[in-house]
């Protein structure tokens, strides 16, 4: 057999990996321990490996050692059983000698400037370049554009004197987590698998197949970063499109979600996506803009790509002008009005901040003069981000809280939420998501 066909003939290094990872002897390395990293994390610990946790985030390291859970939606019980277990967490890098497989699920941002940051990958890289050993594999989860893999982190390791294929092993596996979300967690999402060589991907396959249900191998590591921007665009897109028609709609006085109730009942060539107060999450927001980042290397221009991006950006600013409409008739001004933002997670049943729409909306209200604080049971303090800044604890939205506000705007439609209670005491309800679907003279939907 070629190498090709057959890796693991050409390569003793791959056999050893290979044979460590059935054996259940492999240690997991992962590097940033957040909402891609925990899960993955607990993964491999509940199917036998030890793992041992990378972070800087001494607060985290703790909580964690400790059995404590930093993220809502993942129970504390697993948290505790995995600390028990063969998991340790770490601040201290140099311990990367001591896996053999590193995984690597940092964040990237884009600039101010609305381009790539891969800081994060490339300060984690200068972190663990001295202590790479022979023999192990280093797998990207983190979204980024297509080339990275091997642009970014394959000279890091061939400066070391490693031959990546042979004694290395380099691939890229983008993550799919959707926090909060009960149908699909870790091991049932299929984990598309790209290598820097045939012997890098059958590495790869075989480390993921014991974690997950099903492996998607494809050529290169180009092919599987662009597989990952592809879904996020998809999405991205989609939502910016019934975003728009949510605006037409509006001006013809016409309900969106009950036209894309109608729409969806077709069995075929529909997909529902709903329109909200903007684009969250680290994903959907921010991959579209390493696309349109690269495409310029090529010459070219993603104008669809782009459109979407400015219609989803606009969305908060157009929420607002809503709650100024509603205001006005109702013979009052936005300035010095009390507003009480209904949810500020960027998705329903979750505790995750990045890049949530209903901080833009706020800010904005805030910028205009309004008065603003927040209700979110996910939420119990404004988080410190690095771009947005309010010192505000949440509210309880009790009857006469609510009843004290000028206007209350649903931004995230929390399951903990009484909205029948909500109805019956705010004075004025700015609806985003939907929830209110009767007409009614307190609620304006947006």
């Amino acid at each position: 057999m070629n190498e090709q066909s057959n890796p693991t003939s050409t390569s003793p290094a791959l056999a050893e990996f290979v044979s460590l990872v059935d054996g259940r002897k492999a240690r997991i390395g992962i590097l940033g321990l957040g909402y891609v990293g925990i899960p993955l994390a607990l993964r491999f610990h509940q199917v036998g490996y030890p793992v041992l946790g990378f972070d800087i985030d001494e607060q985290r390291i703790a909580g964690l050692n400790a059995g404590e859970s930093p993220i809502k939606h993942i129970p504390g019980a697993e948290i505790a059983a995995m600390a028990a277990g063969a998991f340790e967490a770490t601040a201290d890098f140099s311990r990367i000698g001591e896996v053999e497989a590193i995984i690597i699920c940092v964040p990237t941002p884009l600039s101010r400037h609305r381009e790539p940051d891969l800081s994060y990958i490339v300060e984690t890289m200068k972190a663990i370049t001295p202590y790479l050993r022979a023999g192990q594999l280093l797998s990207l989860e983190s979204t980024t554009w297509p080339g990275t893999t091997e642009e970014i982190l394959r000279p890091f390791i061939e400066g070391r004197g490693f031959e990546i294929g042979k004694d290395f092993f380099l691939v890229y596996s983008p993550e799919r987590e959707d926090p909060g979300n009960p149908d699909f967690t870790t091991h049932s999402i299929p984990k598309v698998v790209g290598g820097a060589t045939a012997a890098c991907r059958v590495a790869g396959e075989r480390l993921y197949s014991v974690a997950v249900d099903k492996v998607v191998p494809v050529s290169s590591t180009q092919a599987a970063e662009l597989t990952k921007l592809l879904e996020n665009i998809h999405r991205a897109v989609n939502i910016g499109l019934v975003n728009e028609m949510k605006i037409i709609a509006d001006k013809m006085n016409i309900d969106i979600f009950e036209v894309i109730d109608a729409a969806k009942t077709k069995p075929f060539g529909f997909t529902a996506y709903y329109p909200g107060p903007g684009l969250g999450g680290h994903c959907i927001p921010i991959d579209p803009f390493y696309l349109t980042w690269k495409a310029k290397e090529y010459g070219l221009s993603t104008h669809f790509i782009e459109l979407a991006g400015e219609v989803n950006r606009d969305m908060p600013e157009w929420v607002v002008g809503k709650v100024v409409d509603a205001l006005n008739d109702r013979e009052k001004s936005l300035k010095g009005s009390r507003i009480l933002a209904l949810g500020i997670a960027y998705k329903r049943d979750v505790d995750d901040m990045r890049e949530s729409p209903a901080v833009f909306v706020m800010e904005h209200l805030r910028d205009r003069g309004a008065i603003v604080e927040y209700s979110d049971p996910n939420v119990p303090v404004f988080p410190k981000m690095r771009e947005h800044s309010f010192d505000l604890s949440s509210v309880a939205p009790t009857p006469a809280a609510l009843a004290s506000y000028d206007a209350v705007i649903v931004l995230t439609d929390h399951s903990d939420f009484d909205y029948a209670q909500i109805l019956e005491h705010a004075p004025l309800i700015v609806d985003t998501r939907g929830k209110f679907r009767e007409d009614h003279p307190k609620v304006v939907k947006a």
